[in-house]
């Protein structure tokens, strides 16, 4: 049964959110302020988020940015904030899909099976590069059945280079998908990240794989099969 984790302060909202899902077979926790977001997810360890962006104590977006500091939960959002710049903030900063107030109960059961269909693949399976096993659901990463001891950040760039493999990205686009729209470094970042990367990596034969750089282009997780 998947866990689905509904951070919602509207109690009327959250309760009906609960009864539609329990009926689709899902379990459900609640949460009502944003400042227990963050410790109910990791107790609970849900299988995907439905997040409220207008919350006391903490906002969604701030809850948002947090998950994706250590996980890839799929988080759809929730709020009534619906203009498009609105949807495109909660898009670009890592949420999986975004539903705006009022909504039909029934849509919202629909929309979060079709999240979980779209990314279980992410949930049941990891990722495999030669002897490099990227784990996105325990957000782990081995290397010739070893674990590799790596910043919540640089895993969060290898995740998503190795859900896109052989693929090349722009400073600005690992920006965008990794450190999120609201980041205002220096692009330096993710030379950095990558830089740690490697040496983190260093073991993993050149045989197999390698993130390179692509002068001009970018970078990209380059695996050879």
């Amino acid at each position: 049964m998947k866990k689905i984790l509904i951070i919602e302060d509207e109690m009327a909202i959250s309760q009906v959110l609960k009864v539609y899902l329990q009926k689709a077979n899902f379990h459900t926790i609640q949460v009502l302020d944003g400042k227990d977001a963050i410790v109910k997810f990791k107790e609970v360890h849900p299988d995907l988020v439905l997040l409220d962006v207008m919350l006391p104590g903490k906002n969604g977006w701030d809850i948002l940015g947090e998950i994706r500091e250590f996980s890839s939960c799929p988080v759809i959002m929730l709020t009534a904030l619906s203009e498009v710049p609105d949807r495109l903030r909660g898009l670009n900063n890592g949420a999986d899909d975004y539903i705006a107030k009022p909504f039909i109960a029934e849509e919202v059961v629909a929309r979060v099976r079709a999240v979980l269909r779209r990314t279980s693949h992410d949930d049941d399976h990891c990722l495999q590069f030669g002897s490099l096993t990227i784990d996105v659901r325990a957000h782990k990463v081995s290397l010739k059945g070893i674990e590799v001891d790596v910043t919540p950040r640089d895993l969060s760039l290898l995740i998503f280079l190795g859900q896109h493999p052989n693929q090349t990205f722009t400073r600005e686009q690992l920006i965008e998908h990794v450190w999120g729209m609201d980041y205002d470094g220096s692009d330096r970042a993710v030379d950095l990240s990558v830089k740690r990367l490697r040496k983190s990596l260093q073991n993993w034969s050149s045989s197999e794989g390698e993130i390179k750089t692509l002068r001009g282009l970018g970078y990209q997780l380059s695996v050879y099969q």
